[in-house]
């Protein structure tokens, strides 16, 4: 065989090698055989030949796990030509490029803890992991944590060897060791895999040889799989540092320390902006960059990206912020033209490729559509149960990403453990934080992911995803409501998908859970809020559905509820009697909406004080809905009810007694003794109980109510706050003033828990404390009379 001879020229020459005649060559055991020409790549370099021309190359024959090759073998592979092993490099030396520094980087409480060199049980930290959401600073804390350790010159803190490793696929982890190797160790240049063992083999420490300092970077590790077989070696004298979007248990084994890098701090943010726009032409008040910082969410990147486009364009930040908050533009549209920091991508496609990842994890093609559901939902925080409803596993069924032909046909249905594993790979990919501890807020989204994500929807998948979510939400939403953290958390929820959703959720019709929001808001005692809240949906109602579409005249109804409930009794009632002249007209005379809005009409009738009018409105609207509806219909038993109360409240208490009595035995009947409408019922009796003269009697019955309906309803729920307030009311009036005290003070302590001391109700709470406290104190037999 002949070997290309090493030359320089100056003018590309004619062919400088030529091979003929070469004969046979065998090789086994691993060996390499060639009959031909070996040698680097003609026209590699000016060291090498220009080409090479060959003739009559003999046989090659290879056992035992050799090569054979016969004519030319060129040896190209990941840019290493074949030539023989270097001396080792003199120390210190560094392998790879440590990224530069970006622009007005911020010192974080994350590279203290980098800095820690042994954990809390005082064992020395040698693999650490930075991991976090892709934009949060994990390469440059790593690139930071590395050139300081670089540059320390102290015995005790320098660095013999440093090699920084772009590690996001197997083979340039591979590269990188290899490349180590052939500068540090004399590996053999030819072959890369055997290289890169041999330089993992030279950082096992040895008894006789010098020891290394080493520091190892592995930057934006994509695949836990990817270093099988190629993690450094444990040594006192060496450090690694991973830096990864990944969250698997394989990364964090054999007491790899995590370190979870948040976003930037409120401070730190401001400090950043303030920094980077600083020269600029940019004079922003705090408050204007602080505000942006909070549109952004503090993510690290996207402030860069954001200073870059201020600065490029001459935008200000409140123009900046108009164009974030425009529904109709992309997070492409907020990006600079050229990216600062040497960024790879702009911020819109950031997390496209871990979006990828997930979605190949299993259960395979679930990770995109869940996170195209979390995206439309509260980013701070959405209940497990949610994303695991029945209309989300049929959301998740019918968008499942399916490629290939194993996947055709109808796709297998999706299970609520496989929406709780489609969720365990978005948070194994930063792409959401998922919680199992924390039910009511278990899922939590990065804003500007969620925004990058519903970037990616057609407007046909975008309404499609809005009413699934919303179907979700209504699915698992309590009727009734024990838990007020967890209303609070639906609520949060549906205001964040009503406003991502434009008009998804009024096409066909307005969403049910639209209307459960201001419910919720009116049960749990925020009245000026659901009166709000119902504003605003009568007016969307009737943008996108017209002034007579069933929707709209509902939402005017649970309008004209809450400012009644809001303290407004003459508007209330004024706002009911246009709406049944606009319901009779839509409608008709026996509609059901027709006869809701005259049993509305009615009440608010008698709270704006004409009770004997309200009495005898009821009384007409029953004969009515008996004719209509029949008689054990639940909206006859509500018109009973609200006939009872305001004959008491026109003077006739003990017809009213008479009257609920009759209707509890129905109630019971026709729907149960733990039904709401049931327990309201008997609190009624009991009050009318009272006011006829049986305080002792009615207290005795409140008592037996109250525990009844902590049982079914729950301590704070403001039917059982309302039992608690009438149980209060009738001990003191029966007699026991410090009975009254006792039942007060509870009251007051639940009250705060579930509605907030600033609750308006809480002051009135406060007085009949005060009240039956001095009632308490005077002579016994004397009772106050004051009603909570």
């Amino acid at each position: 065989m002949a070997k290309a001879p090493r030359k320089t020229w100056d003018e590309e020459p004619e062919p400088s090698v030529t091979v003929t005649g070469t004969g046979n060559a065998e090789a086994s055991g691993g060996g390499t055989s060639v009959t031909g020409y070996r040698g680097p790549a003609p026209g590699s370099g000016p060291a090498f030949p220009a080409s090479v021309h060959l003739s009559d190359t003999g046989h090659a024959t290879a056992t035992g796990g050799a090569v054979a090759n016969t004519g030319n073998l060129s040896i190209g592979t990941l840019a290493m030509q074949q030539r023989a092993p270097q001396e080792p490099a003199p120390w210190p030396h560094q392998v790879g490029l440590i990224p530069p520094a970006a622009r007005s980087y911020q010192q974080r409480a994350e590279a203290d803890r980098l800095r820690t060199k042994v954990d809390g049980g005082g064992t020395a930290v040698l693999t650490q992991l930075l991991t976090g959401m892709g934009g949060v600073g994990k390469t440059q804390l790593a690139a930071d944590y590395a050139r300081t350790a670089w540059n320390d010159d102290s015995p005790a803190g320098g660095l013999d060897v440093l090699v920084w490793v772009t590690a996001s696929a197997r083979s340039p982890i591979v590269t990188g060791y290899a490349q180590a190797g052939i500068e540090l160790c004399r590996a053999d240049p030819g072959d890369v895999e055997q290289a890169a063992r041999a330089f993992l083999a030279w950082l096992t420490p040895k008894a006789a040889a010098k020891p290394c300092r080493w520091l190892i970077v592995l930057d934006d590790v994509a695949d836990p799989d990817d270093l099988k077989g190629l993690w450094p070696p444990d040594s006192p004298h060496g450090r690694t540092l991973v830096t990864t979007r990944r969250r698997d248990a394989a990364l964090a084994a054999h007491g790899r320390r995590t370190i979870e890098v948040g976003l930037f701090t409120e401070a730190e943010a401001l400090t950043y902006l303030t920094a980077s726009l600083t020269g600029h032409g940019h004079d922003e008040s705090a408050d204007e960059l602080t505000a942006l910082a909070e549109d952004l969410g503090r993510l690290p990147l996207a402030l860069a990206q954001a200073a870059a486009y201020l600065i490029d364009t001459g935008e200000s930040v409140a123009g900046y912020r108009q164009l974030l908050a425009d529904r109709t533009t992309t997070l492409a549209d907020a990006a600079p033209d050229a990216l600062p920091d040497d960024q790879a991508l702009p911020l819109a496609a950031a997390w496209s490729l871990s979006i990828d990842r997930a979605d190949e994890l299993r259960p395979a093609g679930l990770a995109r559509p869940m996170l195209q559901l979390t995206s439309l939902l509260d980013a701070n925080g959405i209940p497990q149960d949610v994303l695991t409803s029945a209309p989300a596993l049929a959301h998740l069924t019918a968008h499942r990403t399916r490629t290939g032909p194993e996947h055709a046909g109808e796709p297998d249905p999706v299970s609520a453990r496989d929406a709780v594993r489609a969720l365990s790979a978005l948070h194994r990919l930063s792409l959401v934080d998922h919680d199992r501890q924390a039910p009511h807020r278990a899922v939590r989204v990065h804003q500007l992911i969620q925004r990058t994500t519903r970037d990616t929807l057609t407007p046909h998948q975008h309404d499609i995803t809005a009413r699934a979510a919303a179907d979700a939400l209504i699915a698992v939403w309590p009727e009734i409501e024990r838990d007020a953290a967890l209303a609070q958390t639906f609520r949060a929820n549906t205001t964040a998908l009503a406003g991502h959703a434009g008009q998804a959720l009024y096409r066909p019709d307005a969403h049910a859970v639209l209307y459960r929001t201001g419910r919720s808001l009116g049960e749990t005692g925020q009245v000026t809020a659901a009166r709000d809240h119902f504003q605003h949906l009568t007016e969307t109602t009737r943008h996108h559905l017209g002034p007579d579409a069933p929707d709209t005249l509902t939402a005017r109804n649970n309008l004209a509820t809450m400012r009644g409930e809001a303290g407004d009794a003459a508007g209330a009632a004024e706002a009911f009697a246009e709406l049944l002249a606009d319901r009779i007209r839509v409608l008709g005379p026996d509609a059901p909406a027709t006869l809701t809005t005259r049993n509305n009409l009615a009440t608010w009738r008698g709270e704006a004080g004409d009770a004997a009018g309200a009495a005898e409105a009821f009384a007409e609207l029953l004969a009515d809905r008996i004719r209509v509806l029949g008689p054990d219909a639940p909206a006859t038993l509500t018109t009973r009810n609200n006939l009872a109360t305001w004959r008491g409240e026109a003077g006739d208490a003990a017809g009213a007694a008479e009257a609920f009595a009759e209707l509890l035995a129905d109630r019971i009947r026709v729907l149960g003794p733990d039904a709401p409408a049931t327990l309201t019922t008997r609190g009624n009796l009991a009050t009318w109980r009272g006011e006829a003269g049986d305080a002792a009697g009615a207290a005795e019955a409140f008592a037996e109510l109250l525990e009844h309906m902590v049982g079914v309803l729950g301590p704070d729920a403001p039917a059982t706050l309302t039992a608690r307030g009438n149980l209060a009311t009738m001990r003191g009036q029966a007699g026991d003033a410090a009975g009254a005290v006792t039942v007060t003070e509870q009251l007051l302590e639940h009250m705060v828990r579930a509605l907030g001391a600033d609750h308006p109700h809480v002051p009135i709470i406060r007085n009949n404390l005060a009240h039956w406290r001095k009632e308490a104190e005077r002579a016994p037999g004397l009772s106050g009379n004051d009603r909570s």
